[in-house]
């Protein structure tokens, strides 16, 4: 031990020598190097302190080369890890002495972690998205066309062979939704503890199952069985993709992600309509009637793909076996830099659950979905029946249905563009909230000019379904970490789903062609989605500025767990407004 305690003085000297000739190395750096890259052919260089690093720190200087890499090799940083070249591409530089913390996130910050050898995040972003999106896509328009096809099928007869009467048709609608709703926050939990490409496929897979069997029913019971257990399996569709999509995205590049895959509604009814139109020619095929048809093709079809489905949909970010871990680890820390920890490793309570109730936001959120939820069902559901009232046959009112879910489409997503290239929500919410509401107005006061009428159609549409991404995005984007975004997801859904079972009996038979009714309460729906998104914008404006001066009512509290439970109510987290 004497021994070792002499060995330790000795060397002393020598240690204290090594570091006085680092510092006085980084220091000749800091003044000649830049002098040299002046220098005609010279690569120019850039040194620096990463960002976030703490200052008197000799061994955080940072030294990039910007446009080339000379013939020596690659150039020395004492960061670590990964120098960029002017091309993007990173080179691998191990690290020497630093007293950086290692986490990812303080990595990310640095600018010091990258998506790992011969990539780049916009590269790793597009991957990300093959993987992601037209998978999503596809299983949520089969989810929505197996709920609305029933419209369709009442053009080919559905009402006449069941002897459905009254509100009967609409109290099948309305029994969706009941379990629909109930079931969004626990099937969330769910997918969260099962993993999605499990939970997901085996939803399809049922509710694919039940839309077959719609076709075989033979009267009112069946058919109310059939919806019920539908909306039991589709429940966790919607609220379970949208869930995913939002972890794997920044705030100010997910808009026109999440508007591309809940926009496929549109799509959906697009092809839903010129589906039907073929598959009604099928009428009396082996004795079955058109609108079987149309169930029992498009169930099948939907139980199919479930099970390919199940080897292509992803899972979250910290599991995602298609990517490498230096990939993970770069996608989990630009997530952690922008709404914080994700939490994925904590289990979710009840206490939990409550929690997030405790904000009162989250029944914002709510509000300012279901305003548009309502005259959004009422057009998927009753738009054929309307066409119908307006004069066309059954073919031709199938056809006629396609193009206002067409435009509906490219304008949703020319309006998520722009909002993400802005890094704007509010006002591309109201400006399709105003589309909406002169749509649904034009169809409230003028009842004898078809082109109008029709036009009207289109304002609705493109309204309803361009504003709908827009707040979800906006709403569920800004709840930070799996906690809240997995109960606030499915509250906002949940709870705007109330809507549907509103548009149901709003537009009914015996108010037809007119639907006096129908358009009027849609109208207030819209107006208060308009009035809550104003609340929302406000709120968090003010929430935002008190984090500025230091004011939040959470800036003084407890972090637990270094602030990973806190999620968007941190004191150093803003909201996109």
């Amino acid at each position: 031990m004497l021994e070792n305690q002499r060995r330790s003085r000795s060397d002393a000297p020598i240690i204290s020598r090594a570091l006085i000739i680092q510092t006085l190395f980084s220091t000749a750096l800091c003044v000649g190097l830049p002098a040299l890259s002046s220098l005609p052919g010279s690569p120019k260089l850039k040194i620096g302190r990463p960002n976030g690093l703490p200052m008197g720190d000799e061994s955080s200087l940072c030294l990039t080369f910007l446009d080339s890499i000379p013939p020596m090799g690659p150039g020395v940083c004492s960061c670590g890890y990964y120098v960029m070249d002017s091309h993007g591409t990173s080179t691998t530089v191990s690290p020497s002495i630093t007293s950086i913390d290692d986490s990812p996130l303080r990595r990310y910050q640095a600018g010091i972690i990258q998506p790992g050898p011969n990539t780049t995040e916009r590269k790793l972003l597009a991957k990300i998205d093959l993987r992601l999106l037209p998978v999503l896509t596809i299983l949520y328009i089969l989810a929505f066309l197996d709920r609305v096809n029933i419209s369709n099928a009442v053009i080919f007869g559905l009402k006449e062979d069941l002897n459905l009467g009254g509100v009967e048709y609409n109290t099948a609608l309305t029994i969706f939704f009941v379990p629909y709703i109930l079931f969004e926050i626990p099937s969330n939990i769910l997918m969260k503890k099962l993993r999605p490409h499990l939970w997901l496929s085996i939803c399809m897979f049922l509710f694919g199952l039940v839309t077959c069997l719609q076709g075989f029913v033979q009267n009112y019971s069946g058919l109310l069985a059939t919806r019920f257990f539908l909306g039991v399996f589709e429940a966790g569709m919607f609220p379970g993709c949208f869930y995913l999509i939002a972890m794997w995205y920044k705030r100010e590049e997910a808009q026109k992600r999440c508007s591309f895959f809940f926009s496929s509604t549109t799509l959906a009814g697009a092809f839903g309509g010129l589906l039907a139109s073929a598959i009604g020619k099928m009428d009396g095929m082996q004795g079955f009637r058109g609108w079987r048809w149309i169930f029992i093709l498009e169930g099948v079809l939907t139980c199919t793909l479930s099970l390919l489905f199940y080897f292509l949909i992803t899972d979250f970010p910290e599991e995602a076996s298609f990517l490498t871990e230096d990939e993970r680890e770069f996608v989990k820390a630009r997530l952690s830099a922008d709404v914080g920890h994700s939490g994925r490793e904590k289990d979710l309570g009840i206490k939990d659950i409550l929690d997030v109730f405790k904000d009162y936001k989250i029944f914002v959120g709510g509000l300012m979905y279901i305003g548009l939820v309502m005259p959004g069902y009422g057009y998927a559901y009753f738009a054929p029946a309307i066409l119908k009232d307006l004069g066309y046959s059954p073919i031709q009112t199938q056809l006629h249905s396609v193009p206002p879910w067409v435009c509906a489409f490219a304008f949703a997503m020319a309006i998520a563009t722009i909002s993400d290239h802005l890094k704007h929500r509010f006002a591309f919410a109201m400006f399709p909230i105003f589309l909406a509401i002169s749509g649904f107005s034009i169809l409230l006061v003028v009842h004898d000019n078809v082109k109008v009428q029709y036009t009207a159609l289109f304002l609705a549409a493109m309204g309803c379904y361009s504003a709908m991404p827009v707040i979800a995005c906006w709403f569920n984007l800004n709840l930070g970490g799996h906690r809240r975004r997995a109960v606030g997801t499915a509250w906002q859904i949940g709870s705007g789903n109330i809507g549907g079972i509103i548009a149901t009996y709003s537009f009914i038979s015996k108010e037809a062609p007119k639907y006096t009714k129908g358009y009027a309460i849609s109208l207030g729906f819209i107006c208060l989605s308009a009035v809550s998104c104003v609340v929302y914008f406000v709120a968090i404006t003010m929430e935002n500025r008190k984090r500025e001066i230091g004011q939040s009512e959470h800036f003084n509290a407890t972090v637990e767990d270094d602030g990973k439970a806190l999620g968007d109510l941190h004191p150093e987290y803003r909201y996109l407004r």
